[in-house]
């Protein structure tokens, strides 16, 4: 027999050599799963997980609170680096837990899959029914202390890194402290004595900065939003929230500006959450649209039953089939604008990524108003067309919380209800309640019912003519026809990168801005006089408006949900208005269009405010040299510069010319200053975030709304703040 080639007895040397056996498994134990791959357990090592970590522990105390113990959670963020979260529950347990022989309190924080959260009836509902908060929190901390007050008496206990033990610090807490590890019997210490009848617990920790990046940090509006909106689930529940972290900063800050620096440092920021009106005042903090129907609350619950592994007595875990009750409770209500806000919580746990309770309630809310607007097709005239979801929700703003006992969730971070049964247990309170509604024969539920039915079927109708519209508006090519406004001046590049609408206030200027324009790149669209105030108008009063329309039209991407940013047909928009009070309130009305239904061009940065100058000075050379022409773009400026020319001798003509309108420049002013790239000034119209929309949202309604009193009283109220010489009189 011959021997076997060469090659194959080095692939057998090499198949030995990484032999995969049994030994090469690594186990890991307890927390030790945690440190190493933490973001199974928080998502990420960076701001959000850091977040998370805090919610973990805030979630715990919120569980205190729905269950009827303690009123009050005080969460602090010190200077430090650390954050402290106090409740006035009942208090960590501070008894041996038989199992273990460990106290209540070193199994909560080092036990994996432990707590009062697994239906041993401490708990009816919870939000941190996975056990592994506390324990994660601090398994990912340099140093946590936990100190609980019950029965008379203060404990206390400190952990390094998830190892219980004792730090030698005096004085003033420090995470580098040293730290002496328990070697035969951890030791829940007696630090004090608590008042008679106080019970709680308090929590300090420092998060690792072995495991979180160097840029991760506590975001205070994070907090804050978090803070209300928990004072909002939990009607009666006061949560304040202290931020200790700026005080250096306010201190600098105070000596630059030659203020009281200890003043400033002595008061930190604090913010206190209260609610009596649960979540239908939390509905009406969310809205910022006029109301078409009044807040709807509804309520209700429904059983199911699921099969569980259950504890037994002697340890071992039996499968048994319960019987859950799910508890739903909603507000709701539409207003005149189409943003939809729609908020869903699980045992005070949000869902922003929903799950099974929010698919109940939308695919309800959808058959329901699909019956409706069937029953109604004459009076509503929908011809062949049928509802969507987008048209059910727009305008929406609704909050929906169910309070299930141990939810299935989809992972630790818990941003997905999964449980299968709360569907159809949502849907059945939806669709009960609904159908009273819409069956009463009281006169306010009627108007509003078919309030709503012509809200939503505008909505509709709106949106089958704007898919028709955007599917025949498309840029246009040399071989096309063009529907456009006659009076676009449109550019010449099919490039949407390179191409800009100008905007222009009035025929004048846009004589003078046709000789200023590169026409190659830069498109004109005149507006006569102040366009409609969308803020107040109706959607079809806005279509109707022929500058409105116009506007929509030449940009080409449609209007409020239909708005596609990817057939927009110009990269920049650019408003170009006159200098003075008029023109500043022509700008502000385009912007509250751009805002109310052309808001991704805002949020992608493609919305401009052309800077024109006030002043143009031209300074005066002696001999043959060229007179210099220079422009200034406010009172301020020009005085500064007219303060520099005289202290170097130079003359200027007189008077100085000073703009009123755009009209007033020739073109190749016109072009030099607010048209050509090199030399132009503009400003960005840029949103950060949602957050920053919503008060955008409000600023608007408030400066531009139907509502009067609050404008006088922001007036009023602003009138000490205005400067006289800032009036262009």
């Amino acid at each position: 027999m011959s021997a076997a080639p060469e090659w194959a007895a080095r692939i057998d040397s090499e198949i030995v050599t990484a032999e995969y056996s049994a030994h090469h498994l690594q186990v890991l134990e307890g927390l030790e799963a945690v440190r190493k791959r933490p973001g199974m357990y928080i998502g990420s090592n960076g701001s959000a997980g850091l977040m998370h970590c805090l919610w973990e522990i805030i979630d715990n105390a919120v569980d205190e609170a729905v269950d009827g113990n303690g009123d009050k959670i005080d969460v602090i963020l010190h200077d430090d680096g650390s954050v402290e979260v106090h409740d006035r529950g009942r208090g960590i347990p501070v008894d041996i837990e038989p199992r273990t022989g460990l106290s209540g309190v070193e199994v909560v924080f080092t036990k994996l899959h432990a707590g009062g959260k697994f239906g041993g009836g401490s708990y009816a509902a919870s939000g941190g029914l996975h056990g592994v908060g506390a324990s994660v929190v601090n398994a990912l901390s340099e140093r946590l202390d936990v100190e609980v007050d019950r029965g008379g008496k203060v404990y206390a206990m400190s952990f390094h890194r998830g190892e219980p033990g004792i730090f030698s610090d005096s004085g003033e807490k420090r995470p580098d402290a040293p730290f002496r590890p328990f070697e035969d019997k951890s030791e829940l210490r007696v630090v004090g004595k608590a008042p008679r009848g106080t019970s709680g617990t308090r929590i300090r920790y420092w998060a690792d900065r072995q495991i979180f990046t160097k840029d991760a940090a506590f975001q205070l509006g994070e907090l804050e939003t978090r803070a209300r909106q928990t004072a909002f689930l939990v009607p009666g529940l006061e949560i304040v929230v202290r931020d200790d972290r700026a005080l250096k900063g306010q201190a600098a800050s105070a000596l630059v500006e030659g203020g009281d620096s200890g003043a400033v440092a002595e008061t930190p920021r604090e913010i206190s959450y209260r609610y009596e009106g649960g979540i239908s005042e939390f509905v009406d903090y969310l809205a910022t649209d006029p109301p078409v129907t009044d807040n709807w609350r509804i309520q209700g619950e429904g059983t199911f039953k699921e099969t569980v592994p259950v504890l037994q007595a002697d340890g071992h875990m039996v499968a048994t089939e319960v019987e859950r009750v799910c508890a739903v409770d909603l507000a709701m209500r539409w207003g005149t604008g189409y943003d939809t806000t729609v908020r869903s919580f699980v045992n005070i746990i949000s869902t922003p990524k929903g799950g099974t309770h929010q698919q109940g309630f939308e695919q309800e809310l959808l058959k329901v108003l699909r019956a409706q607007v069937e029953q109604n097709a004459r009076r509503l005239k929908v011809g062949n067309d049928k509802l969507e979801k987008d048209d059910v929700l727009a305008g929406l703003t609704a909050v929906l919380t169910v309070n299930v006992p141990e939810p299935q969730f989809e992972g630790q971070t818990k941003e997905i209800l999964g449980t299968p049964a709360v569907r159809q247990i949502v849907a059945q309170v939806i669709r009960k309640d609904l159908a009273q509604r819409f069956t009463s024969t009281k006169r306010d539920d009627k108007n509003q019912a078919s309030q709503l039915l012509d809200k939503i079927v505008s909505e509709m109708k709106a949106r089958v003519s704007a898919r028709a519209h955007k599917e025949t508006q498309r840029r246009k090519n040399a071989l096309e026809s063009s529907t456009l406004p006659t009076k676009l001046v449109d550019c010449r590049t099919n490039e949407v990168e390179r191409s800009e609408l100008f905007i222009v206030e009035g025929d004048s200027a846009l004589g003078t801005a046709k000789n200023a324009r590169n026409s190659e790149f830069q498109a004109l669209l005149p507006i006569r006089g102040k366009i409609l105030n969308v803020q107040k108008a109706s959607v079809s009063d806005m279509l109707s408006n022929t500058e409105c329309a116009s506007i929509i039209q030449v940009i080409g991407a449609g209007s409020g949900r239909t708005f596609d940013i990817d057939a927009a047909r110009y990269g920049k928009v650019i408003l170009m208005s006159d200098a003075d009070v008029d023109g500043a309130h022509i700008r502000t009305l385009l912007l509250t269009l751009f805002f109310r239904y052309m808001r991704p061009l805002i949020e992608h940065g493609r919305v401009f405010a052309a800077v024109p100058p006030l002043h143009r000075v031209i300074v005066m050379n002696p001999g043959s040299k060229p007179n210099e022409t220079i422009y200034t773009y406010s009172e301020q400026e020009m005085h500064a510069l007219l303060t520099k020319l005289r202290k170097s001798g130079k003359r200027w003509h007189e008077p100085i010319q000073r703009y009123k309108g755009l009209g007033e420049m020739d073109a190749e002013q016109l072009a030099n200053t607010t048209m050509d790239r090199s030399g132009r000034l503009l400003r960005r119209v840029r949103m950060e975030d949602a957050e920053a929309a919503e008060e955008a949202a409000r600023v608007f309604e408030l400066l531009m709304g139907n509502e009067v009193a609050p404008r006088r009283e922001f007036i009023i109220d602003s009138s000490g703040r205005l400067s006289r010489e800032a009036i262009d009189a």
